[in-house]
């Protein structure tokens, strides 16, 4: 199918439904009645919960939609959405609102497509990351707000300057033949965030994601990771280097799966600048440093991508109508992304799931792990491809699969329990890995006293 009907087939899908939605700029008590109104309305298949509050106190709530909120089905995958983290950047904000009402509004209506995306996915809205930030804006109003009024949070820290640096320390492992998944976390990173910060590092740790966007303005385009050039000589924020990560190319379709649904998005010239197919890889439109999408990338198994969604940072009233038409079928489309490449089950003998089981690809230098019921969920384009799942105390096992470009392949992974080796056998090995260690130290002595100036 052409790119350019995609759009208008997938409109033609969700019909013109939502005429009760309103297209109003929310305060923060009007977000939580909105939220807690969807709820009401969908109560089967909706939950609300808070990941913590903000400076001042306000709650960062999320709006789940499942047919069983608040339970994780084994093979269902996890998706969120996430808007506002700057808080003079609304869009987004209303968007999920309006996405909430939809959602809600076409399940009771018995649209097919809806229905089967709410009853094969847990999906996760939270309309605003920084509450706070965005009354300081709303004072203001779209008509006089500054260009960065309400940006950051009450302590004036942004937030998408404020996750742990997980970059610098993956561009040196990979030097050293290190962990190319889940990077450690710096013992004090607690004190270095924010509570907003903190609060989305512990929700992400607590769910399996498996895709998620946040949402942005400023400009008009799909950004994917890296955000944070390798090229280290160069300080200014506005170096551009593209930095892909080990998807580049499935990225690079996760983003251009919500350009071309977007009606203009995909065009590439928007607000004076161009990108091609309305994609860009974030480092190499600017390097930035501790941002969310990266964090996400190499701590947890979610893959991020990060939505540009208007010129205006605060558009008027009169525009939201607009703008939410030209990212309704996005939206949506974007969530049915969570659905291609594999997935399945990690489990021992006796069919119990193993939980933290690590799943490779032959080629691509990301690996992602089981979750805690042992199911995991690895997005891959269509192809072949040799996949090897592997557990502390159980022999690895290595498949062959191919996956096609519509629902995910199922593939299991039953492993059997490493063979206990005798003490002498033990030992030798155990020799053996001393050695590998210490190499490992001698490598990043020498590697800093060649870079001392």
């Amino acid at each position: 199918m052409a790119r350019w009907l995609r759009p208008l087939v997938g409109a033609l899908l969700l019909l013109e439904g939502a005429a009760a939605l309103s297209f109003l700029h929310h305060r923060y008590e009007e977000l939580v009645q909105a939220l807690f109104r969807v709820q009401s309305q969908c109560p089967y298949v909706t939950r609300i919960y808070s990941i913590g509050r903000s400076v001042e106190g306000r709650h960062l709530y999320v709006l789940e939609f499942s047919d069983y909120p608040g339970i994780h089905e084994p093979l269902e995958p996890e998706f969120k959405y996430v808007g506002n983290m700057h808080g003079n950047e609304v869009l987004g904000r209303e968007l999920l609102l309006q996405l909430s009402e939809f959602l809600c509004e076409e399940y009771r209506r018995g649209n097919e497509r809806i229905t089967r995306l709410i009853h094969d996915t847990r999906i996760h809205i939270m309309p605003s990351m920084n509450p706070d930030g965005y009354e300081v804006a709303a004072k203001q109003g779209p008509d006089t707000n500054g260009y960065l009024t309400g940006r950051n949070n009450a302590n004036g820290v942004d937030l998408n300057r404020n996750f742990p640096d997980l970059n610098t320390l993956m561009y040196y492992s990979r030097e050293i033949s290190g962990p190319n998944h889940h990077i450690p976390l710096p013992d004090n990173w607690k004190s270095q965030v924010e509570p907003e910060t903190l609060a989305v590092i512990q929700w992400i740790s607590s769910y399996n994601f498996v895709l998620s966007a946040n949402l942005h303005g400023g400009a008009v385009v799909a950004n994917y990771p890296y955000d944070k050039s390798q090229d280290q000589r160069f300080r200014s924020h506005r170096r551009t280097v593209n930095t892909p990560t080990p998807d580049d190319k499935l990225f690079q379709k996760l983003a251009k799966t919500y350009s071309y649904a977007h009606s203009w998005m995909h065009r590439g010239w928007n607000c004076g600048d161009y990108f091609a197919d309305g994609i860009t890889n974030g480092a190499s439109w600017y390097s930035l440093s501790k941002g969310m999408q990266d964090f996400n990338y190499l701590y947890t198994n979610c893959f991020e991508i990060t939505l540009e969604l208007s010129c205006n940072k605060f558009p008027p009233e009169e525009d939201l109508e607009r703008q939410w038409m030209a990212n309704r079928e996005a939206l949506v489309a974007f969530i049915e992304e969570v659905h291609q490449g594999i997935k399945g089950m990690v489990s021992d003998e006796n069919n119990n799931g193993i939980a933290g089981a690590v799943i490779s690809v032959q080629g691509i230098s990301h690996d992602i792990t089981s979750g805690d019921m042992g199911d995991y969920f690895r997005l891959l384009l269509p192809g072949t491809y040799t996949v090897t799942a592997s557990a502390e105390g159980y022999q690895p096992l290595t498949v062959t699969i191919t996956v096609g470009p519509a629902a995910p392949s199922l593939v299991h992974f039953q492993l059997k329990q490493e063979v206990v080796r005798k003490p002498a056998e033990r030992k030798a090995s155990g020799t053996r890995m001393n050695n590998k260690a210490l190499q490992k130290k001698v490598v990043p002595r020498a590697t800093r006293r060649g870079t001392q100036r």
